[in-house]
């Protein structure tokens, strides 16, 4: 153990994950108080057009949160009972929920041991295991910010003909290499027909609440602005008469998942330092590396140039012990995620413990450490220091 950890203090407690406010997300927010727009302005049409420029999509469409965004692009794609669509169990819940509200059937395929990422072998395996046709669409996750090979995703579903959504809440600004080399960003549209955001505060944008949905389809980008305003349009291209310039029409079933300009007007003033947020959380992340390097207790998973960190993750055969020597410390790490299969919702539905043995493996041992911008290099150090303390103890 290294004297920081005896000689230091934090001043505050350590979480896993905190929002980063600065005076000017401040500043952003009142100044939309005092405008004419609290709810769906012009604040929120910005901020589609400039986290559409970000991510590299052609269109961006803002909804109340991360869990709405999964709801709208399976209602966009159609979802419905008899429909069924494979994802990971290492996921937060609303991944694999946002099926089975259009009725339709959540199947799983395990993870990858060595990133904790979908296993497209595995995919494949379980597509290969029933007729073409029975399966329709794939959910797979960046998880922890790790991207996903979308373009090997997209070359399978093309295979089986399945839809593709990229669960990218994770990962805005990490990216993967493409077999040309080149740089794709999560969630740009180029393989994935929709690619969904969260703006939680624990996320890399956060605004409290918020969602995004990406896609370079025009078609699904019609339907969700629809879909997310109760499935009304004052579009006169859309209108089946037009009256007057009063004149709406609801032409299908939706939802009120409108995102206001207040909270856009945050995510607006945060995306501008979205760059610098990430170039922090790869540092912090570097450092951990360094540190638990030829420590065998710990194990960490794969990593890639393109990482977007929202998450730094170890696994250790005492997580439990660890957990409660870091809280006692005020250090609280956090697990992400218990499988979703083993939920008991989810066993309900037949799922049972024993069914993806590497996602559960993974789950066993998994603890995630202080992970965001804000981490100062003292905490960070008191984080390491504690953790080592506890491995020697």
């Amino acid at each position: 153990m290294t004297n920081a950890s005896v000689t230091f203090q934090p001043s505050r407690a350590i979480p896993y994950g905190r929002q980063h406010i600065t005076e000017d997300d401040i500043q952003a927010v009142t100044d939309t108080l005092r405008s004419d727009f609290l709810t769906q302005g012009p604040k929120v049409a910005e901020f589609e057009e400039k986290f559409a420029a970000y991510i590299g999509a052609k269109y961006a469409v803002a909804v109340s949160n991360g869990t709405a965004a999964l709801h709208l692009c399976t209602l966009a794609l159609g979802v419905q009972p008899g429909q069924r669509v494979i994802t990971t169990p290492i996921t937060f819940a609303a991944s694999a929920n946002c099926v089975l509200y259009g009725g339709g059937e959540v199947h799983f395929a395990d993870i990858d041991p060595a990133t904790a990422l979908i296993d497209l072998q595995q995919v494949r395996r379980l597509l290969e295991s029933h007729p073409r046709g029975h399966f329709h669409g794939l959910i797979p996750v960046d998880f922890a910010g790790l991207p996903v090979n979308m373009e090997a995703a997209r070359a399978l579903a093309d295979e089986f003909g399945l839809w593709l959504i990229e669960d990218a809440c994770h990962a805005p600004g990490g990216f993967f290499l493409d077999s040309a080399g080149n740089e794709q960003r999560c969630g740009n549209g180029n393989f994935a027909d929709l690619a969904i955001f969260s703006f939680h505060p624990v996320k890399h944008i956060a605004t409290g609440e918020g969602g995004m949905i990406t896609t370079n389809r025009p078609d699904l980008y019609e339907k969700l602005l629809m879909l997310r305003t109760h499935g009304i349009t004052k579009n006169p291209a859309q209108l089946q008469q037009n009256p007057g310039g009063w004149y709406y029409e609801m032409q299908t079933l939706g939802y009120n998942y409108r995102m206001p300009d207040m909270l856009t007007a945050l995510g607006i003033s945060q995306l501008q330092r979205a760059d610098a947020g990430i170039a922090r959380r790869r540092a912090l992340a570097a450092r951990y590396d360094a540190a638990f390097a030829g420590m065998p207790p710990i194990r960490s998973l794969a990593t890639e140039s393109g990482h977007a960190y929202h998450l730094y993750v170890i696994q250790i055969e005492d997580r439990k012990g660890l957990y409660d020597f870091l809280r006692e410390r005020q250090i609280f790490a956090q697990v992400h995620y218990i499988p979703v299969h083993t939920m008991p919702y989810y066993q309900q539905l037949g799922w049972k413990n024993g069914d993806f043995p590497h996602a559960e493996a993974y789950y066993a041992h998994c603890l995630s450490l202080p992970m965001f911008p804000d981490l100062t290099d003292e905490e960070q150090q008191y984080v390491i220091d504690c953790v080592r303390e506890f491995i020697v103890k």
